[in-house]
């Protein structure tokens, strides 16, 4: 009886021990594959790390940006009958992503992460961008896309999430919440080199001045900010990464719940200088575009590195986007 007893205890230790990863049983594929150990993911086969030490990140709202196709479950004017200029805001767009050479592109109000693959596999077919994702929406054509060279883990994406109106009730004194605009918010894992990765968070917050659109802007970093207490506690390292058009001026409440946290490692910073502007691209006036950093990240990032870069004359600026394009460049250390 007694033996019995001892048998089944090692039964049960061995039970909650947990099952090893598989890969780990497969000759073929050696600790040197790995890029996310903890959820099986390996580098892609015959993938070849680019032998460089840093890497750069661009964000942009490049407005309304939609194919030739019309989708039949989306009504809308510009999607279902583009503007003519499109031609020429592809072309533009082209021209500077080549300026640019970012390693990892994020675009917001651009229809889709096909039509942005197309568009680098015709015009931009030695530059390396192999990884696309994104998160679209079932109903609207304004998403929010990344194209990569570096291969791409998890995407998180949050449209099936409501989120309040925070600090807001309407005029019935009632709460809202709203859950139509999460499609333009995700974040996926993305991996510079098979030792490094950060947290890519991409987004286009609600649009509009008032005190309504800022609760809502307000309950959507709420919720992301939410999200990072849990990926920092499953790893207190974690590198992340917030990218996109905020619709929120310096020095507003929606930005200072990212850079006036009082906790370190979540708490954002901001790199660009105070003085730098976005909007409109042609006499821009006020900042709406961040490149946001937790603490973690900060140690990797080029010191004066973030700018908005100077590529066309003004009028052709506002020819591709009302919004000028943000750039970032970090050290892979």
């Amino acid at each position: 009886m007694k033996n019995s007893i001892y048998i089944l205890v090692f039964l049960i230790l061995i039970s909650c021990g947990g099952s090893k990863n598989l890969i780990e049983k497969d000759a073929s594929f050696s600790e040197k594959s790995y890029v996310g150990k903890e959820n099986g993911e390996v580098i892609p086969s015959g993938y070849i790390f680019p032998e460089k030490d840093s890497f750069k990140v661009l964000s942009w709202n490049v407005e309304h940006f939609v194919d030739s196709f019309n989708d039949p479950y989306i009504d809308s004017k510009r999607e279902n009958k583009p503007d003519s200029l499109m031609y020429n805001k592809v072309a533009n767009l082209v021209t500077a992503l080549k300026k640019i050479d970012a390693d990892v592109v994020v675009l917001q109000e651009f229809e889709s992460a096909k039509f942005l693959r197309s568009i680098a596999d015709e015009n931009l077919p030695n530059m390396g961008y192999t990884y696309f994702a994104d998160v679209p929406s079932q109903g609207w054509y304004m998403n929010v896309v990344v194209m990569s060279r570096f291969p791409l883990g998890i995407i998180y994406g949050y449209g099936n999430v409501t989120t309040p109106l925070l600090e807001y009730k309407n005029e019935e004194g009632q709460l809202e919440t709203q859950n139509t605009l999460n499609t333009r918010m995700w974040s996926i894992e993305v991996y510079p080199t098979k030792d490094y990765n950060f947290l890519l968070t991409g987004v286009h917050l609600k649009a509009g001045r008032g005190e309504r659109n800022i609760a809502m802007r307000k309950g959507q970093i709420n919720f992301l900010k939410q999200q990072y207490k849990r990926f920092l506690k499953e790893d207190k390292n974690k590198n992340i990464l917030v990218v996109g058009d905020f619709n929120s001026v310096q020095g507003s409440e929606e930005i200072n719940l990212f850079l006036n946290e009082k906790v370190k490692r979540e708490k954002f910073i901001d790199p660009l200088p105070k003085i730098v502007m976005t909007h409109t691209s042609d006499d821009p006036k006020r900042r709406l575009d961040y490149m946001l950093m937790n603490t973690n990240m900060y140690k990797e990032y080029k010191e004066n590195s973030a700018e908005v870069p100077q590529l066309f004359a003004p009028q052709k600026m506002r020819e591709i986007s009302d919004h000028l394009p943000v750039t970032t460049t970090f050290i892979i250390k």
